[in-house]
């Protein structure tokens, strides 16, 4: 049997997607003290929370989206100001930094980054300052051009500061912003080639966008004195807002005291959202593109049933995204639900494994079997995703020492046996463990007593049938068919 190169940490043995976005429109409130009826631009809600604070909670719900970086970045009407930092939102802010964040326009970013590019240089929004006005960009997605569009930049004068592809994005709008900010975006968008959903800043206005094939997820929502931008519905909801709509693919949308304008940059094609929004990333409580998280995880749980039942006495999910799936093959087996799998929620980004052989383990202190729920049962266990195999090896492991008779791993996802290349951190092909190992080999891998994946036409199956409208989709980690055309690997690593 062919064997893979494996890294040891837990941590990687999961796909991240690599950040979330938001913004916030206040309406400026009118000053009238002195009689002038000047309009103040440090504007607050009728709540008392300003744009800042209300990113800051917006921010707070897209946690799961990027934990190594955050920041915000704020207009008071006649410039930009901008507070980021390493780490989490409640690592970068504190009351004191969010009191200089002045204005009524935010835009705001927490970040994941690929191995090797967790600096503050890359940290987002990107915010730059000219005599032509100034503009920050906070950058949910990947370019495939990013390489192009970076030397023809530098060949034209262009320095840049971060390895970030949000800075191209940047620099292109910059560019081109003496033709003016609706010639400056479409110029800028129409060169850029990859995903993106994009929330961009000015001094007096907020910017929406997103990618022609609506890889990455964007929405409009209504907050009390203004309007949000925001990757999930859970962000709005974390401000007491209203969610509107979805951006479609390949709309802007520029946001200011006259209320939302919208445009398309290109033609219409057909939505092809990232499946994987549904099997793993999003909030069980987001709706992204008018399908229902929760929902959508309940009805691959149903259908892996359908497709792969095995007798058993419980079935139980992997914290937190496969238990949504485990409800719904347990209704659809008609075998009892149970929670038998405790996470600890207190590991963080900054748990200290130095030793190879502790960040083997570490899968052990995050994750722990319920022995009363488990013991000498019949097991089936139901998660996302297997990337390289670690956890779930260590997971039948945690299973049997609990008392588990048997263990039957099922999988809310085909295969995972290609790269992405459109904001998702996925290893090279090598490395994914289905892309050199068949199902029976993955199974003995992991010590498994049987293993199924999803079908890749029953996942997106379980999609369809909560929104039949949205029958587009990005898969091409399962299919190696992508929307369009992609770098591809050379040597082992993936060009991106």
């Amino acid at each position: 049997m062919k064997h893979c190169e494996f890294p040891a940490e837990e941590e990687q043995d999961k796909l991240r997607d690599k950040c979330g976005v938001i913004g916030i429109f206040l309406n400026p409130q009118k000053n009238e003290s002195d009689g002038l009826q000047k309009k103040e631009y440090v504007a607050y809600s009728a709540s008392g929370f300003t744009a800042a604070t209300r990113a800051y909670y917006a921010l707070y719900s897209l946690q799961h989206r990027g934990q190594d970086s955050a920041g915000i970045a704020v207009s008071n009407g006649d410039d930009i100001v901008m507070h980021k930092g390493m780490g989490t939102i409640a690592e970068v802010f504190s009351p004191d930094s969010l009191s200089t964040l002045k204005g009524h326009i935010a835009c705001g970013h927490v970040r994941y980054a690929t191995a090797g590019s967790a600096t503050l240089e890359n940290a987002q929004p990107l915010l730059q300052k000219s005599r032509l006005g100034a503009v920050a960009v906070a950058h949910n997605g990947q370019l495939v051009n990013y390489e192009q569009l970076r030397e023809m930049l530098e060949d034209s004068g262009s320095t840049f500061s971060s390895s970030s592809d949000t800075e191209v994005i940047l620099k292109l709008i910059a560019k081109s912003y003496k033709k003016g900010l609706e010639r400056a975006l479409t110029d800028t968008i129409q060169m850029i080639k990859g995903s993106f959903a994009l929330v961009v800043s000015t001094e007096k206005c907020l910017i929406g966008a997103r990618d022609p094939n609506g890889i990455r997820p964007l929405c409009l929502g209504k907050i009390e004195g203004g309007w949000m931008l925001a990757s999930e519905t859970c962000a709005i909801d974390s401000v007491n807002g209203t969610y509107v709509r979805d951006i479609q693919p390949g709309e802007i949308v520029i946001i200011n005291e006259d209320g939302v304008l919208s445009f398309e940059f290109g033609e219409r094609t057909s939505k092809r959202t990232c499946i994987f929004e549904y099997v793993y990333f999003a909030r069980p409580d987001s709706i992204i593109d008018g399908i229902p998280v929760t929902q959508a995880r309940q009805k691959m749980g149903a259908c892996l049933a359908r497709e792969s039942g095995v007798p058993a006495d419980v079935v139980i999910g992997v914290p937190d995204s496969g238990l949504g799936a485990a409800q719904g093959y347990a209704q659809e087996a008609g075998i009892p639900y149970a929670s038998g799998i405790v996470k600890n929620k207190y590991i963080g980004r900054t748990f200290i494994a130095p030793t190879q052989r502790e960040r083997e383990n570490m899968v052990f202190v995050k994750l722990n079997a319920v022995k009363s729920v488990v013991d000498g049962k019949r097991v089936v266990v139901i998660d996302d995703s297997i990337v390289r195999g670690t956890t779930s090896r260590r997971l039948v492991q945690i299973l049997r020492r609990a008392g588990a008779k048997e263990v039957h791993f099922r999988i809310s996802s085909p295969p995972v046996k290609f790269p992405c290349y459109f904001g998702i951190n996925t290893p090279t092909r090598g490395e994914l463990i289905s892309s050199c190992h068949t199902e029976a080999e993955i199974c003995s891998e992991i010590g498994a007593d049987s293993l199924a994946f999803i079908s890749a036409e029953g996942m997106m199956e379980a999609c369809r049938a909560c929104n039949p409208e949205q029958y587009g989709f990005c898969k091409g980690c399962f299919t190696g068919e992508y929307p369009i055309s992609v770098p591809g690997e050379r040597n082992g690593t993936k060009l991106s």
